[in-house]
């Protein structure tokens, strides 16, 4: 009897630890576990606003609305770029802007790049997202998942052949680097490395050192690699400051 129940009891062990691994190599658990760590729920009902770069932004959403919202203020008065489930607009000193085509992609493509990184990996699970596990990579002493993050045509927007590369922690999965080559604006290959982390209202942000390539061989595969080599040049520091996270309220623009 204690054999028939000794090899029951390790059958399935047997069962609970391919499913663990295959869990463990599973992009779609390791995303959403990453974005569980970095705020989960919280992303779905609020209203989160920062400044970059002296700009102010507003990040809201809420039952599935959402608008993106950025202010400047130049020669031309108070700039007010909104776009949401409606599509983008532009008002400066209240009054809205008639825009072609290319300029609205140019503004529209500038407001959700900004609020995009600063709520990965939040965007991760939008529905044109690909994910793919390209296996394991040590930065800096420390083994990474390295997750490759694509997209569909349909709903991946005008940079739908843009490519990202994510590494997350294997024990804590919280998003620590990440590259992407883009197409639009000239193109390049770019990579980041996550600086003071902290939480405001239940949500991670990061700041980041941001690098490009020196050689012009690498690829956005080869940044964790370059980075540990020092085949990167940094171009920029990206900070977010005045971070606030509230409930939201959806007015109009």
């Amino acid at each position: 009897m204690n054999k028939w129940i000794s090899a029951i009891l390790f059958i399935i062990f047997l069962i609970a630890t391919a499913c663990t691994t295959d869990r463990s190599t599973d992009p779609q658990y390791i995303i959403d576990r990453s974005i569980g760590v970095h705020g989960g729920s919280r992303y779905l009902q609020s209203e989160i606003t920062f400044t970059f770069r002296d700009i102010d932004y507003l990040a809201r959403r809420q039952n599935g609305l959402f608008s993106y919202e950025r202010r400047i203020t130049d020669n031309q008065g108070e700039i007010h770029d909104v776009l949401n489930n409606d599509g983008f607009t532009r008002k400066i000193n209240g009054e809205k802007v008639s825009l072609d085509e290319e300029w609205s992609g140019r503004y529209q493509r500038s407001v959700n790049a900004v609020i995009y990184f600063a709520l990965l990996p939040y965007p991760l699970n939008d529905p044109a997202v690909r994910k793919r596990h390209l296996g394991m990579e040590i930065i800096k002493d420390q083994e990474y998942h390295k997750i490759e993050v694509t997209f569909e045509p349909d709903g991946g927007g005008t940079d739908f052949e843009d490519i990202f590369v994510y590494w997350i922690h294997p024990e804590h999965y919280t998003m620590d680097y990440l590259a992407y080559v883009f197409f639009t604006d000239d193109g390049g290959i770019r990579f980041r490395e996550a600086l003071n982390p902290r939480e405001v209202g239940g949500i991670r942000f990061a700041d980041y050192n941001n690098y490009r390539p020196l050689s012009l061989t690498d690829s956005v595969y080869d940044m964790g690699t370059a980075f540990n080599e020092g085949r990167l040049e940094m171009v920029s520091f990206i900070a977010l400051e005045h971070i606030e996270v509230n409930q939201p309220t959806f007015r109009s623009p």
